[in-house]
């Protein structure tokens, strides 16, 4: 499920930037808090009652499992406002100005298309079949109902709506339609690097093999 917010610029800029509308899947925030929650439980554990080599080994699975479940649970998020599409993924942040953009696309992933013919997924805005097909169902009982079918009020829904995701990408793409030519949406694609996450996690798998290959 993925769900828009709204952040606002800094008050006191000359220019103040648009404000952005940020999308992220609430599914994967509540899946990565639970994951880290029992890594941080079972490894806090070994570390105080481990012995000999099970503290260090469980040091550096820690480093390298937090960054990891981090970047692909709480990380990813889209930013989007007047001016150009930021996509944060799990180890790359990705900013595509408006005019750079070919189109939104939607199937098994959502991805952006950039004019170069690059292709971005955008991990924040997951794909559910199943939010479709219930979508789907929600739409097929609002059109019976307005065509004067029979619904009973147990499964009548009051206002049809697409998937989230599906909404998310709809309102990407109006938002590339109407500010492609503005002047803070022109510019080139600039690709980005965590080196944050894929730093931490890197020293973590590398003293875990150390420590494997020692014992």
């Amino acid at each position: 499920m993925t769900t828009p917010d709204h952040q606002p610029p800094p008050p006191d800029a000359s220019h103040p930037e648009s404000r952005d509308r940020i999308y992220r899947s609430s599914a994967g925030i509540a899946g990565g808090v639970v994951l880290l929650a029992i890594i941080g439980w079972l490894g806090i554990d070994a570390l105080v009652s481990g012995h000999g080599r099970t503290p260090w080994l469980t040091l550096a699975a820690l480093i390298l499992l937090v960054p990891l479940v981090s970047a692909f649970t709480l990380r990813p998020a889209v930013f989007a406002n007047e001016e150009r599409l930021r996509v944060r993924n799990p180890f790359r942040v990705i900013v595509v100005p408006w005019s750079a953009i070919a189109t939104l696309r939607s199937g098994y992933s959502n991805e952006v298309v950039t004019t170069d013919g690059a292709k971005y997924q955008l991990w924040s805005i997951p794909v559910s079949l199943r939010s479709r097909k219930r979508a789907a169902k929600r739409q097929a009982r609002g059109a019976a109902a307005d065509s004067g079918g029979r619904v009973s009020p147990a499964t009548a829904s009051p206002a049809p709506a697409r998937a989230q995701a599906d909404q998310a990408m709809d309102d990407l793409r109006e938002l590339a339609e109407a500010h492609p030519a503005t002047e803070g949406g022109q510019g080139a694609v600039s690709v980005r690097w965590a080196y944050e996450v894929m730093g931490p996690a890197l020293a973590g798998a590398v003293v875990l093999a150390i420590l494997l290959a020692v014992g």
